[in-house]
């Protein structure tokens, strides 16, 4: 994996920026987890908490006037990151009209057009086609943008995952695919279903870059990104990464995640992506701890306002089942 980068590299405007919208993330997810719980929210629910330091990381190296992103099921930290306010997606997952997806989406299928934020998607590997497209878009009208495509390690052995590579590599286009492998597909170890255990080889077969990334370190992340963007708008052409992460929840909001042992749990929760930044400013004295409880306390208001909101927000009317559907 990629080694520390030097927090004295970067300025503290974009740690702080990093660090709060990591939190953001976290604290949504323990809010949305306990909505959950009381049963505002319904249907599938897959957690983000642990692999903040992805999400954050590589979107915030973006500019989401050109760039686009493209995610999997476990999206609430895509949307979060690319700023779609969290009333809205807290909406969304509680089924209101006033959600970012009317509604309709749910947790599964968060959605902004105009942030740019192309979805999460429900089937396992089917976003990565959708970004492939938006990659073939971008390079046929030669515009400045690149996509970053999302995809848990369970996806990794779908034909549409290879198939997509190799158009992409054919055509040249600006398509960054992330396999985000925290270790598990649903209940399975990565390892029981793979033939190799290193995901960044998998690029070669079609001749693509890859590398593997510590995803539990935002600015390895975000470093490596802020590089790889930049190249890629000056010479489009795909890129593809492991990022080695781990979920502290289950696969979803109804897995117990009996399937590993509770020593593995807390050998992660010790490499905390926020614990790790937080430590590292307060080292460089660019963080005091009642500034971070500060902005903690903060965040922790927004994401309570967020379930209010969503609370006291209507139903989607019943002529909102015809719209935006084929008939």
């Amino acid at each position: 994996m990629a080694g520390n980068p030097s927090i004295k590299k970067y300025d503290k405007t974009l740690l702080l920026r990093l660090l709060k919208e990591m939190l953001l993330v976290r604290r949504f997810e323990e809010k949305a987890g306990q909505m959950y719980g009381l049963r505002k929210i319904g249907g599938f629910c897959h957690l983000y908490i642990g692999e903040e330091a992805v999400a954050i990381g590589s979107i915030a190296a973006l500019n989401l006037e050109t760039d686009y992103v493209v995610g999997a099921y476990r999206d609430h930290g895509y949307a979060l990151a690319c700023g779609i306010p969290p009333d809205s997606v807290m909406a969304e997952l509680y089924g209101k009209a006033s959600g970012c997806s009317g509604g309709k989406g749910g947790s599964m299928h968060l959605y902004d057009a105009k942030r740019h934020m192309f979805g999460g998607n429900g089937i396992v590997g089917g976003q990565i086609p959708v970004a492939t497209g938006v990659g073939l878009k971008i390079k046929y009208r030669k515009e400045p943008g690149v996509v970053l495509c999302y995809f848990g390690d369970g996806a990794i052995h779908e034909g549409a995952f290879h198939e997509s590579l190799n158009l992409a590599k054919i055509w040249n286009l600006p398509v960054i695919y992330i396999c985000e492998n925290n270790q598990y597909g649903m209940g399975t170890d990565f390892r029981r279903v793979s033939a190799v255990d290193d995901f960044s080889l998998m690029g070669t077969s079609y001749g693509i870059e890859g590398k593997q990334l510590n995803g539990m370190d935002v600015l390895a992340v975000y470093g490596e990104f802020e590089k790889t963007v930049a190249q890629l708008k000056k010479k489009p052409e795909p890129r593809f990464y492991e990022i080695k992460t781990y979920r502290y929840r289950g696969h979803s909001m109804s897995d117990p995640a009996k399937y590993r042992t509770r020593e593995e749990l807390e050998q992660y929760k010790g490499q905390d992506p926020i614990i790790i930044l937080k430590t590292m400013m307060e080292k460089e004295s660019m963080l005091k701890d009642d500034d971070y409880k500060k902005m903690d306390d903060e965040i922790k208001k927004i994401c309570q306002d967020a379930a209010d909101f969503a609370e006291r927000s209507p139903e989607p009317e019943k002529e909102a089942l015809y719209q935006n559907v084929f008939t």
